[in-house]
């Protein structure tokens, strides 16, 4: 490959064959690396694989490095981390600065991060850092054979359409995928794997101040880890039908969601939408009341293992993308089905003693 000297006078030369690894930026919590960042080693081991190359795990942070091998232990090669005190505030910019110093120094072929709240706005901070190209929000990614560029692709605005797209004349690659949308690969503990704890050269000074830190209770299971899930959508046409849908949820031991216009019409708030621009979901159950299984919405339910979709409309798309459907008024449905799971509930307890 030629380098790209004369593509920009913005960017700095650079010879594309230098450039190896696949990268995935690790997000910490308290419990450790999240589920969300792991995720993300499932798509770069088959880029890793057609690419010829190792998948290195990023960690940036104060007192971090005591979770590298969970990186390892879900399929990491090696892993960099970046540990020092001036990291203990997440700040994106003093983040970015970091990550893209050490990119310019090992020159990874491919950055990986999830896209979460914080993985969102990191990953353009690191992009812009580097003038590299960035896809956000991918279902998919993959190697064009001829040139060895990573396919992002990822559904545009409407999901009707795949977009392919690839950045041939820049490194390194930068992708991002919401939770949920890859599988957690499987857990080796008996996995070995390299940790390279690297210096930062020069932290920034973050450009905002920590005043006060308070963790919100969570009333119930966040809908993307739910097991059971219960989901309303315009078809119900006003709150009165979304708290149907409530009482049913309460039955079921279950959260709610709901679909783009519900959120809309403020039946229910933005993190408990499912869809494309929503959250990704995975439960064992889903229950879809009222949603007519727009593209949208149904990209966020490919992982559910069974749909139940309860609409009056037999054309509704989302009895495509169903396991069960009932033709029918919810409001007749929803009644009698949690009178069934009542009595069933009544029989399993008085069977229980």
């Amino acid at each position: 490959m030629s380098s790209n000297c004369n593509i920009c006078p913005e960017w700095d030369c650079q010879k594309l064959e230098d450039f190896k690894n696949v990268w995935v930026v690790g997000e910490v919590d308290e419990n450790g690396i999240t589920e969300a960042s792991l995720q993300m080693l499932t798509p770069a081991s088959k880029i890793a694989s057609k690419l010829n190359t190792k998948i290195i795990g990023v960690l940036v942070g104060y007192n971090v490095k005591k979770f590298a091998n969970q990186f390892i232990e879900y399929g990491a090669d090696e892993v960099i981390v970046l540990d020092d005190e001036g990291l203990s505030m997440y700040s994106p910019h003093v983040y970015a600065r970091a990550i893209a110093e050490l990119a310019k120094d090992q020159k990874p072929a491919v950055i990986f991060i999830s896209a979460t709240m914080k993985g969102r706005e990191l990953g353009p901070y690191v992009a812009n850092t580097l003038r590299a190209g960035i896809t956000a929000d991918c279902t998919e990614f993959d190697v064009d054979e001829k040139t060895k560029d990573v396919l992002m692709i990822r559904p545009p605005f409407g999901a009707i359409l795949l977009a392919y797209i690839k950045t041939p004349t820049r490194r390194p690659q930068v992708g991002t995928a919401r939770p949920n949308v890859f599988k957690l690969p499987p857990r080796d503990p008996n996995r070995k794997g390299k940790i390279v704890e690297v210096k930062v050269k020069e932290i920034e000074k973050p450009k905002t101040r920590l005043i006060s830190k308070k963790m919100l209770p969570i009333s119930e299971v966040p809908i993307e880890k739910a097991e059971l899930l219960v989901s309303g959508g315009k078809g119900l046409g006003a709150i009165e039908g979304f708290n149907m849908l409530k009482d049913l949820a309460k039955t079921l031991n279950a959260p709610v969601a709901g679909t783009r216009k519900a959120v809309d019409m403020g039946w229910i708030p933005h993190e408990k939408q499912v869809g494309q621009t929503g959250k990704s979901v995975k439960p064992i159950l889903y229950i879809g009341v009222g949603l007519s299984g727009a593209a949208q919405h149904t990209f966020g339910i490919r992982e559910a293992e069974v749909v139940l979709a309860i609409n009056n409309d037999p054309n509704a798309p989302i009895f495509n993308q169903s396991d069960y459907g009932v033709v029918a008024d919810f409001r007749e449905v929803l009644p009698a089905l949690m009178k069934e799971l009542s009595e069933l509930k009544n029989k399993l307890k008085a069977k229980g003693s």
